[in-house]
């Protein structure tokens, strides 16, 4: 067997064979049911949009930001704007950090709310 499978279950045959998985794996597995993460055209068209923001000129607390920082103040946005909120704590060098929320791992619905997002931050701003 196997000591890693991933099904997606978008038809009946797809949830046999992973149910037919977890009837045969060992009492040491475990099995974990989720929504899918981000896809690659998603993270693709997210990176462009930031690139697209940091090459517009817009200034940002009287800086020129790189589409990394762009990154970082518009996830932390999106956190704020959605009901995550923001978690900021002091860092290693007394530093403040905002422990945010990772793209990799967001869901496509999350990813897609984020886009969205950053396109209407995009429009405000006339970029």
């Amino acid at each position: 067997m196997a000591t890693k499978a991933t099904y997606d279950l978008f038809h009946k045959e797809a949830r046999e064979r992973a149910v037919e998985h977890i009837l045969n794996a060992p009492d040491s597995y475990i099995v974990t049911v989720g929504e899918r993460t981000r896809s690659l055209e998603q993270s693709a068209k997210l990176h462009a949009l930031f690139d697209q923001v940091s090459r517009s000129g817009l200034h940002w607390a009287g800086r020129t930001l790189t589409s990394q920082q762009w990154k970082i103040l518009l996830v932390s946005g999106h956190s704020i704007v959605t009901g995550e909120g923001a978690d900021i704590i002091p860092g290693i060098e007394n530093e403040l950090v905002n422990l945010r929320e990772s793209t990799s791992r967001m869901t496509i619905s999350r990813l897609n709310s984020l886009i969205t997002y950053v396109e209407a931050f995009m429009v405000e701003n006339h970029i």
